[in-house]
């Protein structure tokens, strides 16, 4: 069943690197009291994507004065998360879903066969608000990789939460 507007956001640990320089476990319950904004992306070191984490990381105090933290979440492993994030300059975590399954939960996987080239276990490039008390209050799904989320909306979702 799609997860929609008003559910409790399934929670979830994946490891991340990229902040640290060290693998460490990140959950979204570790945020609970903070907004929390969600990018699942498709593969990192794609220009779309790039564009994506560095427009976010360029606009990252704009996140901070609205009380948000951002995470990006793709099935790239930590490691080329890392190497992405360092040579991009992307200062927001991501976190790797490696087995797909938080991309399951949350309805972003594309179907098998319906990403390029065939391959299968990748995420749809998508966005979830979600507010202090961990449900979702916007989502965005985007069947097309090459289009990316309306930031715009995502920050007067994230202004009208107290």
């Amino acid at each position: 069943m799609a997860l929609k507007i008003g559910d409790k956001a399934p929670d979830f640990t994946l490891k991340s690197k990229n902040t640290t320089g060290e693998p460490i476990d990140i959950s979204l319950s570790d945020y609970k009291g903070k907004k929390v904004v969600l990018l699942f992306y498709p593969l990192s070191f794609t220009s779309v994507c790039t564009n994506e984490m560095c427009t976010i990381s360029g606009g990252f105090n704009e996140y901070a004065n609205l009380d948000a933290v951002v995470l990006g979440i793709s099935v790239d492993s930590i490691f080329s998360q890392e190497a992405w994030a360092k040579a991009n300059n992307i200062t927001i975590p991501l976190l790797s879903d490696f087995n797909s399954e938080v991309s399951e939960k949350y309805g972003t996987k594309y179907a098998d066969g319906e990403f390029v080239f065939g391959m299968n276990g990748v995420s749809k490039r998508a966005a979830f608000v979600i507010d202090r008390e961990g449900i979702i209050q916007y989502i965005e799904i985007l069947d097309d990789a090459g289009k990316l989320p309306d930031f715009e909306k995502i920050k007067e979702t994230l202004k009208k939460i107290s």
